[in-house]
């Protein structure tokens, strides 16, 4: 390589990494995650010690429990982070372990299905229902505030979400 190459290549190193949507996270451990849908609020807990709080959208049928597939409900109640999308149609995603077994229950018998695919995600660059409560029963953030609980929160993580 010769001298310029080697500059331009120092200069453009640290734009490149400012770009990752992956970020690191050295501070206390996140033992709890709260959403609080009628306050449109979510917080990352360390013990009872708030972390970080965000404003969130949910589903397009905000209100109640999610019961069935394509309610636009965002479920309440006690759920865990059970697995990642990096590649994310939302930017990035973390998955709510919905439906539990009494979800699946409760959606046989009214015949139907409970539905599936509950995430904490990123902005959309597709069509939305409307300025809040657009996602189909997700919790949704901004891309820069979902990098950074993605970074925060690992996976078994208590997530409770209530009314």
């Amino acid at each position: 390589m010769n001298r310029r190459t080697l500059i331009l290549a120092a200069l453009i190193a640290p734009l490149a990494a400012c770009s990752s949507k992956f970020r690191s996270y050295d501070g206390p451990e996140v033992t709890r995650i709260v959403v609080m849908k009628s306050d449109r609020r979510m917080y990352l807990l360390n013990n009872k010690n708030i972390l970080r709080g965000f404003d969130i959208e949910l589903g397009f049928a905000p209100v109640g429990h999610k019961q069935v597939e394509g309610d636009g409900k965002t479920p309440e109640g006690r759920y865990f982070i059970d697995r990642r999308n990096p590649n994310s149609s939302f930017h990035l995603s973390l998955g709510i372990s919905y439906p539990n077994a009494r979800d699946i229950e409760v959606a046989r018998q009214l015949g139907q299905s409970p539905g599936g695919d509950i995430f904490i995600h990123g902005e959309t660059t597709g069509p939305r229902r409307g300025t809040e409560n657009w996602t189909a029963g997700c919790i949704a953030v901004t891309d820069r505030e979902m990098e950074d609980i993605y970074a925060m929160v690992r996976n078994g993580t208590p997530i409770d979400i209530f009314p």
